[in-house]
């Protein structure tokens, strides 16, 4: 099985080519090409498909050639993941797959546009972030309220007090299943001066990672409702770098770098 490895933000992934829809993969098999000690180790998996063979996304066809199915560390399946577009574009790019500086790929969450910018880093349309209200998390017995916004995928993104640096992340935060039945990817973040904001994330099926790019979108939705607003242009600070999101009145953008670092042939077995 041909594999590649790569980033975004150290939101790290590997991409499985699968362009005529052959390979069985099932949740073990994702979990265990995941595992960072006796697999190749991700933050989540990346497969390849061609639209047109992917029934639950087939009607994305039209406008969409490629499909970006990914999979949590675990092996469950997710909607949407900002970073991953951004890598899954790069590769698309690399490899001549795609072509031109704009082109659309087909996710879970629904067609996502991309735009490869002159300096390298890609954007991604992440489409109009949706408040669905606020709820709680608790971290080692701390409560922190926070806003629930979707964005093709459910995030519950909270600013506190206590500076994030400084949060035990390696257990799954509380939630509300009530709110989240499915689980939800907990942001936790510091205002840090205007349109600015440092935070850490727990991935629901992952864990804490280095950047989870829906995240940042929730973020600074969440940010800017603190002084009033719903628009505007905000860098997020994350463990492996920083991101650029803008909101406007009708989508959002992600805009960061996206690396591709190898290439091999796994030979790992369920």
């Amino acid at each position: 099985m041909r594999f590649l490895k790569g980033h975004g933000t150290e939101n790290d992934f590997v991409i499985l080519p699968d362009p005529d829809g052959e390979l069985d993969l099932s949740a073990a098999l994702v979990a265990a090409i995941c595992e960072r000690r006796s697999g190749i180790g991700a933050d989540g998996v990346l497969r390849v498909v061609r639209t047109k063979l992917s029934p639950e996304v087939a009607d994305q066809a039209t406008t969409a050639e490629w499909f970006m199915d990914y999979r949590n560390a675990d092996g469950s399946m997710a909607e949407m993941c900002g970073n991953g577009a951004r890598v899954f574009a790069r590769y698309l790019v690399e490899t001549g797959l795609a072509g031109g500086s704009e082109f659309d790929v087909a996710t879970r969450g629904g067609v996502r546009r991309i735009r490869i910018e002159d300096n390298g880093d890609v954007t991604v349309d992440m489409g109009k972030p949706v408040v669905r209200g606020t709820s709680v998390t608790t971290v080692t017995g701390q409560e922190y309220e926070g806003v629930h916004v979707d964005i093709g995928n459910p995030h519950l993104a909270c600013a506190i007090g206590d500076p994030v640096a400084q949060l035990d992340l390696t257990h799954q935060p509380g939630f509300d299943p009530g709110v989240f039945p499915r689980g939800v990817n907990i942001e936790l973040f510091n205002a840090v001066g205007a349109s600015r904001a440092v935070m850490r994330v727990y991935e629901r099926g992952s864990g804490e990672t280095r950047s989870c790019g829906t995240g940042t979108i929730a973020t600074a939705v969440a940010a800017a409702a603190l002084s009033g607003e719903t628009t505007g242009t905000w860098t997020i600070e994350v463990p492996g770098g920083t991101v650029v999101v803008t909101l406007d009145e009708e989508t959002s953008y992600l805009t960061g770098p996206a690396v591709i670092l190898a290439s091999g042939n796994l030979m790992l077995a369920e």
